[in-house]
């Protein structure tokens, strides 16, 4: 076949789809909802039909009215990868949206609590108050065990060289555990007053732009300190044999 006769029957493609189009439009156009699909598929023909076409799956395909207007461009069928990059994506975009939503409803919890300087350094005080009190009730605790240890260890000299009474023995070693334990919560208490410090330092200044007028919300996650570990505080404060 030459260029010439190629040209045309080029030319002719549109036409031929068009008389395709008109020759089974009449019967489409007494279905109500009924369209008309065409696509070019791997090998370049010209397929038509009334329905999505198979062949072209992994091709672009349009919709036409009856009339042969373009009602609409159906996009190829997704492959697996690409299906599940598109729900990666979604799920990504949902957790966006989730912390995005979080973190002005966190903005605006710390307005209604705290919608003054003042009000925020009360709360300050009284956080500090309560840590510094169990660090006093520690200390306190430390040097009434000292106290007690005393006569333990005046009786405990009588048995120089010899053996040690069990009860006299086990008293003293309750008194050295429940001491030890108490230093252990006067630590952890000590790191607690510096963590509500660091907290409520970043509190002031996260607030301090909120009542500038900043949106909730557009400043990102507050960080905050991780408090001493409670299995740490239970265990020290559960190990005073003394006070059973």
């Amino acid at each position: 076949m030459g260029p010439g006769r190629r040209r045309i029957a080029r030319d002719c493609i549109p036409v031929l789809l068009l008389a395709t189009i008109a020759a089974v439009a009449p019967t489409m156009a007494a279905q109500p909802g009924v369209s008309i699909y065409t696509c070019t598929d791997a090998s370049g023909k010209k397929l038509t039909s009334d329905r999505p076409i198979a062949e072209c799956s992994s091709r672009e395909q349009r919709e036409l009215n009856a009339d042969g207007s373009i009602k609409r461009i159906v996009p190829p069928t997704a492959t697996a990868d690409e299906r599940a990059a598109a729900e990666a994506r979604d799920v990504e975009a949902n957790a966006v949206r989730v912390a995005r939503q979080d973190a002005i409803r966190r903005d605006r919890n710390l307005l209604m609590r705290f919608p003054s300087e003042a009000a925020h350094r009360k709360a300050r005080e009284a956080a500090l108050d309560d840590a510094r009190k169990a660090v006093g009730a520690s200390e306190a605790r430390i040097t009434a065990l000292a106290k007690e240890r005393k006569p333990l260890l005046d009786e405990a000299e009588f048995y120089a060289g010899r053996q040690m009474p069990i009860k006299l023995k086990n008293q003293i070693e309750a008194n050295e555990v429940a001491t030890e334990a108490q230093r252990a919560l006067i630590l952890n208490q000590q790191a607690e007053v510096v963590r509500i410090s660091q907290l409520y330092d970043a509190e002031l200044e996260r607030l301090k732009k909120l009542w500038s007028g900043v949106q909730p919300g557009s400043l990102g996650v507050l960080q905050t300190p991780e408090a001493p570990a409670s299995a740490a505080l239970a265990a020290a404060a559960s190990s005073d044999p003394t006070r059973k």
